[in-house]
């Protein structure tokens, strides 16, 4: 039989991420005897291999900028900013011995290039501010009487509270311990969950082609979509081709975009400019300057060898004559591959390789000045598991640490 625990809480944080470290941080801070619940054996298990463990924190962007990123709902975060924008995280981290620098000027990484110093920070903090952290225990219900919340139920028994953060993030790398737990939790409480699809991860194509141009980084690429529905989606940065498709930060970018139209359609046509923005234009002029070189050192000019061969050979042009001795319609062929690549995205490796999730709690019903439920009393959300995510570069990270501090204010 469970048992209801004699120890109770002003508030009970679920889940032990960024967002829900923080959450833990701001409400000892002002008072509050904080409860952190953590399902694994450790706290902060993705937060550890964020950024490929150099942990990218931040970025530098204005908040109107940092929100535009976020797309048409990113303005739901403008109080969590206000109160928490990256100047303010920063602050914070030098507060518990974090120094960071920006060294490109755009992204904030600590001084360590070392996630370990930021979570070692967090851990510290919190054992100075007394946070009680009950690591492999997973929280199986949200206990509510009358439309308020008053505790949590694990497997064992049922820890006390008035206000209970949901900070169980997304479903994005299982093997960290994503289960999507925090919707099922979200939804007992009456919250809508939008439609999940995985994000930030490399992509399928139904080219073939690709996989013989495994061994080069094209940069400044930029891609769009090729639906009429997502005419204004466009992303730019380094492309890698794999041997079934494309990953690099640009598809990362790209792919939160592509995954619902791919459940709708089954694949997504992309076009991708390879030669660092050169129009159609621009690249008639380079190659008609060099017209009595061959094709192919033409083209190797302004692509790596293993894509300029392979974009010849679908215009269907011999590699070895001259551009001058090549047939019109063919150049004009080769030219729009050139100017504009066409990719079909066929598919993916889903959330096992997915970095962020696309969907969540709908923010309809969570008041953006809190953080808080407009369903139920006491209730608060925080991080990934709402229905926000942005491209990569600091931007989900510090969406984590801004709803997590606001969420702790308890407003």
């Amino acid at each position: 039989m469970k048992s209801i625990s004699h120890n109770s809480y002003d508030v009970i944080v679920v889940g032990a991420g960024a967002a829900g470290i923080i959450a833990s941080i701001v409400a000892a801070r002002n008072g509050k005897k904080v409860l952190l619940l953590e399902k694994l054996t450790n706290i902060a298990s993705k937060l550890k291999a964020t950024g490929g463990g150099r942990c990218n924190l931040t970025n530098t962007l204005s908040n109107e900028d940092f929100m535009s990123r976020f797309g048409r709902d990113g303005r739901f975060m403008t109080q969590a900013l206000e109160f928490f924008d990256h100047k303010r995280l920063i602050d914070f981290f030098a507060q518990i011995g974090v120094e960071t620098h920006a060294p490109d000027g755009y992204r904030v990484f600590p001084i360590s290039h070392s996630s370990k110093s930021v979570i070692d920070g967090l851990k510290n903090e919190m054992n100075k501010l007394g946070v009680t952290i009950r690591t492999s225990t997973k929280a199986e219900n949200i206990e509510t009487c009358d439309n308020k919340i008053i505790g949590v139920r694990t497997f064992s028994d049922t820890l006390l509270s008035p206000n209970v953060i949901i900070a169980t993030g997304g479903l994005g790398y299982p093997v960290l311990g994503a289960e999507g737990d925090g919707y099922e939790m979200a939804k007992s409480c009456g919250h809508k969950v939008t439609d999940i699809h995985p994000a930030m991860m490399p992509l399928h194509t139904k080219e073939q082609w690709v996989a013989n141009c495994i061994a080069d980084t094209i940069p400044k690429v930029d891609v769009k979509i090729d639906l009429k529905k997502a005419k204004n989606i466009k992303y730019k940065g380094d492309l890698i081709f794999t041997r079934h498709g494309i990953r690099g930060p640009v598809v990362l970018d790209i792919a939160r975009e592509i995954t619902p139209f791919l459940d709708i359609y089954g694949e997504v046509p992309i076009l991708a400019n390879l030669t660092k923005g050169l129009n159609e234009e621009q690249i008639r002029t380079h190659v008609s300057q060099n017209s009595s070189k061959s094709i192919m050192e033409t083209i190797s000019e302004i692509l790596p060898l293993s894509v300029a061969t392979q974009l010849i050979a679908l215009a269907d042009i011999d590699t070895s004559i001259s551009w001058a001795k090549t047939a019109g319609i063919k150049k004009d062929k080769l030219i729009k591959l050139l100017a504009w690549t066409p990719l079909t995205i066929t598919g993916h490796d889903g959330f096992k390789l997915a970095m962020i999730t696309r969907g969540g709690v709908s923010l309809k019903e969570i008041e953006p000045r809190t953080m808080g439920s407009k369903i139920i009393k006491g209730l608060y959300f925080c991080g990934e598991v709402m229905d926000l995510d942005g491209p990569c570069g600091g931007y989900n990270l510090q969406w984590s640490f801004a709803s997590g501090h606001l969420a702790g204010m308890l407003l």
